[in-house]
């Protein structure tokens, strides 16, 4: 994960851990009873969770994206390395086999011309 990912979930964490207590706190303190304040907390507690589980999706999808872009990326630019190693190798081993057959002719003539 990105740093700038990290912060982004950071600080996402932190607005959510804010909220929760912010909203516990105030049902806490609020004149009603506590069948009642309990309700309250367990409906913003499921609330938050269902937030929370979205806000993951949302944050795994982009990951996913960013994932399968860089991995298509790789996969590319390894293929055209791949692919200029062997045009090079082509190229440069048909040199190497004109320019051995120059040699061996350039030897026999010579042996030839010893011979003479």
């Amino acid at each position: 994960m990105s740093r700038k990912e990290n912060n982004t979930a950071g600080i996402l964490a932190g607005l959510l851990a804010g909220a929760a207590a912010g909203v516990i706190l105030g049902m806490l303190y609020a004149p009603e009873e506590g069948k009642e304040t309990r309700k309250k907390i367990k409906t913003k507690a499921n609330d938050l969770r269902e937030e929370a589980k979205n806000k993951y999706g949302e944050v795994s999808e982009k990951v996913k994206d960013q994932y399968g872009n860089i991995s298509s990326t790789f996969k590319e630019t390894a293929n055209n390395v791949a692919h200029t190693v062997k045009d090079g190798y082509d190229k440069y081993k048909d040199q190497i086999v004109s320019k051995t057959s120059d040699i061996v002719k350039d030897v026999e003539t010579g042996l030839n011309d010893l011979k003479r």
